[in-house]
């Protein structure tokens, strides 16, 4: 029997796509899907950076993620209902941010900020997920819009990158994990990676006890074969030309 809800194979991802120009003011604007898990991410160019970069030629991206409401099936609380943003989207936004920041060339982009938003408009798991990859898109036609005013002669990017998720649950380890996947794993991992099959960050919890090497090695192989498809799927969204590019 096919432990999927939704039927998928275990090594398949739901369908990916990214919506460019989604909003009208934006330098980058996508709404990111996967599966019934839609974000929406924003990119702005903010000329100036933050205080520890000023006179250093170095640029500076970051990122905010957030929740709308009813974004999930009981309504979610605004941060400035709770007096403040909450743990888990602190500790989402770092991730986005941290890994962003990774694949820009700083000295290239120059003394300027770019900001990602990432607003889940509705989730079903891999929200993380999906507002890197879709914040990954934003960044891009941010850097274009630059581009076209020829701050730079490539976009100053040292690879492409994307996200995607990946668990155990009830012994078999599943790709792309959506929400009721996600809420019983129990292993849940989440992967960031560049088009070359290299790391930028693994993040991975043994929900319901611990996990061994074996089970590690066979989410990275899953982990390895969905960023790269999501990447694809970037890729074509964006219709990536060579010339923009000074990598390989």
């Amino acid at each position: 029997m096919n432990p999927r809800i939704d039927g998928r194979a275990a090594d398949e991802i739901r369908e990916v796509t990214f919506q460019r120009n989604f909003t009208r003011y934006a330098e980058g604007s996508v709404l990111a899907s996967f599966g019934e898990t839609r974000v929406l991410c924003t990119a702005t160019v903010d000329e100036k950076v933050p205080p520890f970069l000023r006179g250093t030629g170095r640029g500076w991206v970051t990122a905010e993620y957030a929740m709308l409401p009813r974004s999930t099936q009981t309504r979610v609380l605004r941060s400035t209902s709770r007096g403040g943003q909450d743990g888990r989207s602190t500790e989402i936004q770092r991730l986005v941010g941290r890994s962003l920041r990774a694949c820009v060339d700083m000295e290239a982009m120059g003394e300027r900020t770019i900001i990602i938003d990432c607003d889940v408009l509705q989730a079903d798991g891999g929200t993380r997920t999906a507002a890197v990859s879709g914040g990954f898109v934003a960044l891009v036609d941010s850097l274009r819009s630059l581009r076209e005013k020829s701050v730079f002669r490539f976009l100053p990017l040292k690879f492409l990158l994307s996200a995607i998720s990946a668990g155990k649950i009830n012994s078999h380890a599943l790709l792309d994990l959506c929400y009721e996947e996600d809420s019983s794993a129990e292993v849940d991992m989440n992967f960031v990676m560049n088009h070359r099959g290299e790391y930028i960050e693994i993040q991975g919890t043994g929900e319901g006890g611990v996990f061994s090497a074996g089970d590690l090695s066979e989410l990275l192989v899953l982990g390895g074969k969905g960023t790269q498809e999501v990447i694809e799927k970037q890729k074509e969204a964006l219709s990536l030309d060579e010339s923009e590019l000074s990598f390989s």
